[in-house]
């Protein structure tokens, strides 16, 4: 991890907590706001290239906790919010594809990389996606996201294919990459009966 991606006011006994959201304080959202806004800035930005205004960017955390399908679970490093993921699951009417859900618009904010805070955001989604009886999780990324690829890979994420032209930043076109984890074995399937 290089130096600039280092919280210098975090010591090594900086505490890392994760946890499920259901109401969000102005103080935590200006939190998550900052922390997305450092994100952005260093290129993480789950589809924002460049940091919206300010305005923009907390009603897109206010819609997030108003969408019923939406989890959002943040990490705190010595309690400031640093980070965060959310559990997307299928809507109601999506019944062929109700055993997956997705992980996505995972990020922690540059000055408090190198603590485990991007494994145990992950976790935490996987461990509500298994609590809440889904088989499968699903996720995208962009291929410029070193550590997350790296973290998905090591989590047990398969990598199942390559889309060349996923996203564009800066001019440039950039390739994403696409996931799944098994949480439990799939039922098997039947071929229906005459």
């Amino acid at each position: 991890m290089s130096a600039e991606h280092q919280n210098p006011l975090a010591g090594s006994d900086s505490v890392v907590t994760v946890e499920k959201v259901t109401e969000l304080k102005r103080s935590d959202l200006y939190d998550l706001c900052d922390a997305a806004e450092a994100a952005i800035i260093d290129g993480g930005g789950f589809g924002w290239v460049t940091p919206p205004d300010r305005e923009v960017m907390e009603r897109y955390w206010k819609g997030v906790m108003a969408v019923p399908e939406r989890t959002l679970v943040v990490g705190r490093l010595d309690g400031v919010i640093a980070g965060s993921a959310q559990l997307v699951r299928p809507t109601r009417n999506n019944e062929a594809q109700a055993f997956a859900c997705n992980l996505t618009t995972s990020f922690v904010a540059p000055w408090a990389r190198g603590h485990g805070m991007a494994r145990k955001l992950t976790q935490a989604i996987i461990d509500e996606a298994t609590n809440l009886g889904f088989g499968i999780l699903n996720l995208d990324v962009r291929e410029t996201q070193r550590a997350a690829i790296t973290l998905y890979d090591h989590m047990g994420f398969t990598r199942w294919g390559t889309h060349p032209h996923y996203a564009r930043a800066k001019g440039r076109t950039i390739a994403g990459h696409f996931y799944y984890k098994v949480l439990e074995r799939p039922e098997e399937e039947t071929e229906p009966q005459a």
